[in-house]
């Protein structure tokens, strides 16, 4: 049997995290709908639409970018429509918006920027379709989260990877891509795996501060799927 985990909502657990948003840092630790919120209160047409809207935008992305992507050619709506979206946006999550700034700020300034992990950035104008040299903007805000989101994982894999193989079960390590974790096991081991994954997220927050000596103020969240192949999976719970 396949066994797959995925971490649940990385991007914005990190978001929340490095930017220590107050409202974002309740919302997770509480597991709030914060997608099915935001489509209500922005008038988003889904919650696909909306959950897609924030990942963009942590990642930097701008009214205009919205405006033709045709990830959102269902909404139809203008560059200064996405501009009123945005900044609705960050009314509600001050704390990102405020982060977004100083970072974007450091960066421009200094050209570097150096994660709580130890991690450092560097960063240089580069030339638009125009030829004109810019701040890439969408990189500067990119980086850190995908990064976070990378040490976590680390953190996931080693641990889980040293656990298994102290369990002595019949199980394997098949693929792991990004936040995802596959396990090929026999049927009778999956609720021991299911349990493992679980207990790794768990102790995911701890564990950071042993690894990098910082205080992870949040907990992370996975989810587990089953099935005899990748295409047919079904998510499970404890």
């Amino acid at each position: 049997m396949i066994v797959n985990s995925d971490a649940k909502s990385l991007e914005v657990n990190c978001a929340a995290f490095l930017s220590q948003d107050s409202v974002l840092l309740e919302e997770v630790r509480n597991g709030f709908d914060m997608h099915s919120s935001n489509q209500e209160r922005l008038g988003l047409p889904s919650r696909l639409i909306a959950k897609v809207f924030v990942f963009r935008l942590i990642y930097g992305g701008t009214a205009y970018a919205y405006s033709v992507d045709t990830d959102f050619a269902v909404c139809k709506y203008s560059v200064s429509k996405w501009e009123e979206i945005i900044e609705k946006f960050y009314d509600k999550y001050k704390g990102l918006a405020a982060w977004h700034t100083d970072i974007v700020r450091k960066a421009t300034q200094t050209g570097k920027l150096v994660m709580p992990t130890g991690r450092e950035y560097y960063y240089k104008p580069k030339p638009n379709y125009r030829g004109e040299l810019i701040w890439p903007r969408p990189t500067i805000l990119n980086y850190p989260v995908q990064g976070l989101g990378a040490d976590l994982m680390s953190i996931v894999r080693c641990t889980f990877h040293s656990r298994l193989k102290r369990l002595g079960i019949e199980a394997k390590i098949i693929n792991s891509v990004h936040d995802s974790i596959v396990v090929d096991t026999p049927k009778k081991n999956v609720d021991i795996i299911t349990e493992l994954f679980y207990n790794v997220y768990t102790d995911t927050p701890k564990l950071f501060k042993t690894v990098f000596g910082v205080e992870y103020n949040l907990p992370v969240f996975n989810e587990v799927s089953i099935g005899p192949n990748l295409k047919d999976l079904e998510e499970i719970k404890l």
